[in-house]
């Protein structure tokens, strides 16, 4: 049975994977920091008697990671596919991001994938098999205005698993990036919270007209849920070759379409229109 582990594995993205992966035959193990969350995704796998379980991880913490890492080697074995999921979003304008604020955007996008997959991967290239699948976002391709912080971790993680790629082909292992376009989840919810002292402040802002606009541009329905996602991923684990890339939803797909073959002074002015920021 092929294990996987999942990270930020027991809310949204993650969660709907988890039970998804599990209910496809996949042995998964899901991490996350909150108990009560871990919990309950615990007494949903034995409700419907899948392979999954969950361990307590701080993807930001080296010694968490290590010891989730070691507990999950001694129950389920050696990993095969790792998920790097967790994720967190900071939004605020690039003139008054702080720099904690922004040290702990990448900490988690960015610092915690290298960190995960610097400890899979050399028994993975043991094995010679291995898949590493990073969950980016369409905002790793095209950055919108409040969404510096965010896109920046992203870019970074393009980057990396563009890299990282080519350098473990050879070992049999394949590493897919997932760039969804926006669907709700509490990843929303949390992104505000932590952009709440940006938001109290935005009335002396020189930016308060976009802080007031921001969100506004995704108002109305979304047909898109944390399952859809799930699907793709699933469709990146279970392929004998995976592409590099698996976008998700169809603002994804266009936005991609037109990062490539639009002008930057176009998809400025169409992006400042919208969010009635020029």
């Amino acid at each position: 049975m092929t294990t996987v582990l999942i990270t930020g594995g027991t809310e949204g993205l993650g969660k709907a994977t988890a039970v998804l992966l599990a209910e496809e035959g996949f042995r998964v193990v899901a991490t996350g920091r909150n108990a009560e969350r871990r919990a309950k995704l615990e007494e949903l796998a034995r409700e419907k008697k899948l392979p999954l379980t969950t361990v307590e991880m701080d993807v930001r913490e080296e010694a968490s990671v290590e010891r989730a890492l070691d507990e999950m080697r001694t129950n389920a074995g050696p990993i095969d596919v790792l998920i790097n999921n967790a994720g967190v979003g900071y939004y605020a304008v690039m003139e008054e991001i702080t720099m904690p604020d922004l040290r702990q955007q990448f900490e988690t996008n960015f610092f915690a994938v290298v960190r995960l997959t610097q400890r899979v991967l050399p028994e993975m290239r043991e094995r010679k098999r291995g898949r590493i699948v990073n969950v980016s976002s369409i905002a790793g391709k095209y950055s919108f205005p409040m969404f510096g912080p965010y896109s920046a971790s992203k870019f970074a993680l393009e980057a990396v698993s563009d890299a990282l790629r080519m350098e473990v082909r050879p070992f049999g292992i394949d590493v897919v990036l997932i760039e969804p376009g926006y669907i709700p989840t509490g990843f929303q919810s949390t992104a505000h919270e932590l952009a709440s002292e940006y938001a109290k402040n935005a009335e002396r802002s020189p930016y308060a007209k976009l802080y007031k606009s921001f969100g506004i541009h995704r108002a109305g329905s979304v047909k898109y849920t944390a399952m859809d996602c799930a699907r793709v991923i699933l469709r990146a684990v279970r392929a004998e070759r995976p592409r590099a890339r698996y976008t998700v939803t169809r603002q994804a797909a266009v936005l991609s379409f037109a990062k490539r073959f639009l002008t930057d002074a176009f998809l400025d002015r169409r992006i400042g229109k919208r969010m009635a920021w020029e």
